[in-house]
C-alpha cells in the first residue's frame, strides 16, 4: 500500500534526526521565551521557541538564511531529515540508490539511505520515494510511532475523532498510538488526516519527543555494540590494522594458527600486532583454521593424546603471546568425529580458561547433512565462552543452483535453531563482506562463480550500467548482466541488506557480529552498521 510504505518513510525520518541534538538543552529552551529567533517570520509564530531551539542544534534548518516558512508543508525529504538529526543516525551514501526518483548527488540522498537501511521507509511503491511531496499528519503518525519503536496493532483504532473514517486503516493504529502518548492531539475534534503537516507542526512534534525524558534520554545514550569481530583474509598487516581503525571492530582475529596434518599447530604469530591491537584497545583472538583437512582433523580427534598434545601447543602459544582468546574455525569434519570434536573444544576451553583467555568456536547453520553433523551445538555452547554461526555460504563456491550468499531468511533459521541450543549472549553472528558473481547455464543453473568483495561489486553495478532490484523477501539487492553470450546474476551485499541482518541479531539479544572479511566492505557498510547499533539499542 502506497500511503502505508510511506509512513515507514515518517518514522524513520524522526529517528535519525537525533543526530547533534543536545537533549537536555532542548527540553529546557524549548519550554523559556526564545531571545534571539533565528528567523524573521517566526515571530509570532506558537512554536518559535521549539523552532529555535531546534536551529541551533541542527536539527531543523530554514528555507533560507533568514526564513523558515513555518506555514509551509513539509516534504517528504525534509521531514526524514530532521529526523534522522533528532535519533543520531549518520547519513549513509549507499552505492546502490533504493529509489529510482533519489538518485545520487540530492542532498537529503544520504538521509534516506540511512532510513531505508534501517527498514523504516519502504517508499511509495514502484522503487519510488516522492521526495518533494508534501507529508500528509497520518503519513507522520505512522512515521514518528514506528521510530519511537511503539506498537500500534491492528485492533487499535483512532475512533476519538470526528473524522475517523477519513484515516486510513493502515494509519489509524499508529494515529491512535500517537493521541495516547500525547505527540498528535487533533484540532477541534478532527485529525484532518490526508492535510499536510507544516514546518512548524514538525518541529513542535520532534520537541515533543525530547521532552519525554526517557525518550531523550535513550536518544543520548551510546549504544554499545557488544563483540565486533573482524578476521583478516587477503590484506597485509598494515593494510588490516588501518580497515581495523576505520571500523567498528574490536575484536581482531589474524589467521595465525592452523593444525597440520602431522598433528602440530603451526604458529604466524605477529607480536607488532599484538601490541598495535593493546594500544588500539583492540583485543586479539587468534584464528585457529584445519585447513578443510577432515583426515588430519580426523588424526587429532580420534586420538585423545594427540588431542592433548595439539590443545597443550595452543595453551602454551596463548601464553607465550598473551593473546586474548582463540577463533576456532574447524570445517569439513567427518561426522564420526563428533565426539571427539565435543571433546577437544571442551579440553581446549579449559586450557583457554585457566590463561584467562576466551574460546570462540565457528559453527555453521544446521542445515541437518553431513557438513555440520559432527557439531554438537549445545555442548559447544557449554564450553566455549561464544559460538560464531557462520551467516554465509547459503549458496557455496561449486553449488549446481546459484543463490544468495546469505539472504535474511535463511539467516534467521539458522539463528533461532541456534538460539534453542545456545545462550543469546554466547552467540555471535557472522555476516559477509563479500558475495559472488554467478555465471549461468541456459537453464539457469550455475557454470561457475567468482567470490568478490563489495567494493568490487559495486565496481561491476557501475560498469554495466546495472539497475538492482530490491528483493523484499530476500532483503537484498540482486542483478543480471551478460558478458558476450554468459549470463550473470549477483544478489548483492550492502549497508541496507547487512543492516536487516544486523537488526535480526539485535532483536535477539545476541553478544555480538563477526565479519568475514575486514576490508571486503564498501563505504556505506560501516555507518549503516553504526546506524544499526544505535537504532536497536533504543529502548523507548
Amino acid at each position: 500500500m502506497r500511503q502505508g510504505k510511506a509512513g515507514w518513510i515518517l518514522v524513520i525520518t524522526a529517528m535519525v534526526c537525533a543526530g547533534s541534538l543536545g537533549v537536555s538543552d532542548v527540553r529546557n529552551r524549548a519550554s523559556a521565551e526564545a531571545v534571539n529567533l533565528p528567523f524573521t517570520d517566526i515571530d509570532h509564530a506558537y512554536g518559535r521557541n521549539e523552532i529555535a531551539s531546534l536551529y541551533k542544534d541542527n536539527i531543523m534548518l530554514g528555507t533560507s538564511p533568514t526564513l523558515f516558512s513555518p506555514d509551509r508543508p513539509i516534504t517528504r525529504a525534509e521531514s526524514l531529515t530532521v529526523l534522522a538529526r533528532l535519533l543520531k543516525l549518520e547519513p549513509v551514501q549507499g552505492a546502490i540508490p533504493a529509489f529510482t526518483d533519489v538518485p545520487k548527488g540530492r542532498w537529503y540522498y544520504s538521509t534516506v539511505q540511512a532510513a531505508v537501511n534501517i527498514g523504516i521507509t519502504e517508499g511509495t511503491g514502484s522503487g519510488t520515494f516522492a521526495p518533494e511531496q508534501p507529508l500528509t499528519r497520518q503519513e507522520a503518525a505512522v512515521w514518528l510511532v514506528r521510530s519511537l519503536k511503539m506498537t500500534a496493532s491492528a485492533e487499535d483504532g483512532a475512533n476519538v475523532f470526528i473524522d475517523s473514517d477519513e484515516i486510513a486503516p493502515w494509519a489509524a493504529p499508529s494515529v491512535a498510538a500517537a493521541q495516547k502518548l500525547g505527540l498528535m492531539q487533533g484540532d477541534q475534534g478532527k485529525f484532518r488526516p490526508n492535510d499536510s503537516i507544516t514546518r512548524e507542526e514538525t518541529a513542535v512534534l520532534m520537541a515533543r519527543v525530547l521532552q519525554n525524558k526517557n525518550w531523550a534520554d535513550e536518544i543520548s545514550r551510546a549504544p554499545a555494540a557488544g563483540i565486533q569481530l573482524g578476521w583478516q583474509y587477503g590484506q597485509t598487516n598494515a593494510q588490516y590494522e588501518q580497515s581495523v581503525l576505520n571500523s567498528p571492530v574490536n575484536v581482531m582475529s589474524p589467521r595465525w594458527l592452523f593444525l597440520e596434518d602431522n598433528s602440530m599447530v603451526s604458529s604466524y604469530v605477529n607480536r607488532a600486532m599484538i601490541t598495535w591491537a593493546d594500544q588500539h584497545n583492540r583485543k586479539v583472538w587468534a584464528m585457529l583454521g584445519n585447513g578443510f583437512d577432515a583426515d588430519a582433523t580426523h588424526t587429532v580427534l580420534a586420538d585423545s593424546a594427540k588431542t592433548t598434545s595439539v590443545v597443550q601447543q595452543l595453551g602454551d602459544l596463548v601464553k607465550k603471546y598473551g593473546l586474548g582468546g582463540i577463533n576456532m574455525d574447524f570445517e569439513n569434519i567427518y561426522p564420526e568425529d563428533k565426539a571427539g570434536l565435543t571433546l577437544f573444544i571442551q579440553k581446549l576451553a579449559a586450557r583457554l580458561h585457566a590463561e584467562k583467555a576466551v574460546l570462540s568456536v565457528c559453527v555453521s547453520p544446521d542445515l541437518g547433512t553431513d557438513w555440520t553433523e559432527a557439531f554438537d551445538y549445545t555442548a559447544i555452547g557449554q564450553y566455549a565462552d561464544y559460538v560464531v554461526l557462520m551467516g554465509y555460504d547459503e549458496h557455496w563456491d561449486g553449488d549446481p543452483i546459484p543463490g544468495s550468499v546469505s539472504s535474511l531468511p535463511w539467516v534467521r533459521s539458522g539463528l533461532d535453531k541456534l538460539l534453542g541450543r545456545v545462550p543469546a549472549a554466547k552467540v555471535i553472528v557472522a555476516l559477509p563482506l563479500y558475495t559472488r558473481d554467478w555465471a549461468l547455464q541456459t537453464d539457469g543453473t550455475a557454470a561457475s562463480s567468482a567470490d568478490i568483495s563489495l567494493p568490487e561489486q559495486n565496481k561491476r553495478v557501475s560498469t554495466y550500467r546495472l539497475k538492482p532490484a530490491w528483493d523484499s523477501t530476500l532483503q537484498q539487492y540482486a542483478a543480471s548482466y551478460k558478458t558476450g553470450s554468459v549470463r550473470h546474476r549477483i544478489w548483492m551485499e550492502d549497508g541496507r541488506s547487512l543492516t536487516r541482518k544486523y537488526l535480526l541479531g539485535a532483536s535477539r539479544h545476541i553478544g555480538g557480529f563477526a565479519y568475514w572479511y575486514v576490508g571486503g566492505e564498501s563505504g556505506d557498510v560501516w555507518p549503516a552498521l553504526r546506524n544499526a547499533s544505535r537504532f536497536s539499542g533504543y529502548s523507548f
